[in-house]
Parts: C-alpha cells; sequence; structure tokens
C-alpha cells in the first residue's frame, strides 16, 4: 500500500497518480495545502511540494521525478511492455526530456500560475498569498498554454505516443498537466486536432477515472473535461 500526499489539482500530483493507475498499485491519498507549511507535512518534505509519497520500509519519497524513478525502479521490470519507462538508452533519455519539459516548463509556464490562481487562491489566506486572481499572470499563462499544445500536436503527428510507439512518463506527464487547465477550460482544443486525438486516447484510459471523478465546490468543471469525446 502506497501513500500519497497531494492536491487534487497539483498537476505533479496528477501525474503520479496515473503512473501507480497504469501500474495497478494500491493508493492511499492525504490531501495537502502546502500553503499552510503543517509541521508534519515540513518533516516528510522540508520543500514543502506535492507529491510525496510513503511506503513502509523507505524513507518518503518527494517530487514527481523521484517518485517516478522509483517506480521504474520497484515495479519496472515485472510491467514488460506497459513499463512507463522503456529499456533502451535513447528511448529513456526522450521520455526523461519529455517529462522535465512538462513538469518544469510547462507547469513554470502555464498550469501552476493557471492552478494557483485560479483554484489555489480561493483556499489561502490573505498572509498566504490568497486573494483575487491576477488578470496578466493569467492572460500570460493561456498564451502559453498555446505554444504548448502545438508542441504536444507536432509530436503527436510523427509519433504514436509522445515519445515513441507506446505509452510512457512523458504521455502521463503532459496529461496530467492537461488535466488540470482543462478543468478550468483553459486549453484551446479547437487549435489543434492532433494534440486532442492523442489527449482524447490518453484520457480515456481507466487510471484516468479517479482525476475525472473530482470535482471542486464552487468551481463547476468545463464542458470538455469529462467528456470522452470532446
Amino acid at each position: 500500500m502506497y501513500t500519497l500526499f497531494h492536491h487534487p489539482f497539483c498537476p505533479h500530483s496528477r501525474f503520479i497518480r496515473l503512473v501507480l493507475g497504469e501500474y495497478g498499485l494500491d493508493l492511499r491519498l492525504v490531501e495537502e495545502r502546502v500553503w499552510e507549511r503543517r509541521e508534519g507535512f515540513l518533516a516528510l518534505n522540508p520543500a514543502c511540494t506535492t507529491p510525496v509519497l510513503f511506503t513502509e520500509g523507505q524513507p518518503a519519497i518527494p517530487t514527481a521525478a523521484i517518485i517516478a524513478e522509483f517506480i521504474d525502479e520497484t515495479r519496472g521490470a515485472e510491467m514488460g511492455e506497459r513499463r512507463l519507462l522503456p529499456t533502451t538508452m535513447s528511448e529513456r533519455i526522450e521520455v526523461r526530456r519529455l517529462m522535465a519539459w512538462f513538469n518544469e516548463k510547462f507547469f513554470e509556464e502555464a498550469s501552476n500560475p493557471l492552478v494557483t490562481e485560479r483554484i489555489y487562491k480561493r483556499f489561502m489566506s490573505e498572509g498566504d498569498g490568497g486573494g483575487a486572481p491576477a488578470a496578466d499572470v493569467i492572460r500570460a499563462a493561456k498564451t502559453n498554454v498555446r505554444y504548448h499544445l502545438a508542441y504536444i500536436g507536432w509530436l503527436a503527428q510523427r509519433r504514436n505516443y509522445l515519445a515513441g510507439d507506446r505509452l510512457t512518463y512523458a504521455d502521463l506527464a503532459a496529461a496530467a498537466h492537461l488535466s488540470a487547465i482543462d478543468y478550468l477550460g483553459d486549453v484551446p482544443w479547437i487549435e489543434d486536432d492532433a494534440a486532442k486525438a492523442w489527449y482524447a486516447r490518453v484520457k480515456s484510459r481507466p487510471s484516468f477515472r479517479p482525476l475525472l471523478s473530482e470535482w471542486l465546490a464552487g468551481v463547476p468543471a468545463s464542458r470538455t473535461y469529462v467528456d470522452l469525446d470532446f
């Protein structure tokens, strides 16, 4: 049994939930509001970021990248062709490159500012940085989404999945970040049919169902969020 300290709309947490879902691993979720800087959570991860994975016999495992590597090292070999990090060096480099693209670049430029301004700030005190969303930050982030979506479409036109012939960590990372902002209606799907078709395939996987079933009180999901044929 794994315990994941997460936030439902943290894109990195969503990525790890998808990974564990693809591997069929039992998971207990503990919601963490990192802006509250809870003492018990700081003891697990002094950086005070989600996600953090905990499993018996191991120290707390922080950050999406480290958790993904841990899951591959401990569970990957038994998955055979369903392994999410391929075995050849060239394939592994490409998967890791795209994981970093989405978990770092996409996060910084698009998903984090949108989720922070439109979701997190609703629950943060003024002292923690809460308040009205910053319109200029949202506007810039939505502009950035467009070129990231175009890049996904470019990859999807040339490969079966983003990093190659089969599903990998790269697809789940991209889909996790997109899902968080698709809930808000901030993905212009009409602009790229290839990206939209790729996302529809990933979104239809059983591992995605728990994410699509979660709703935020007072913030209705966009029309496309739960629609598998949007």
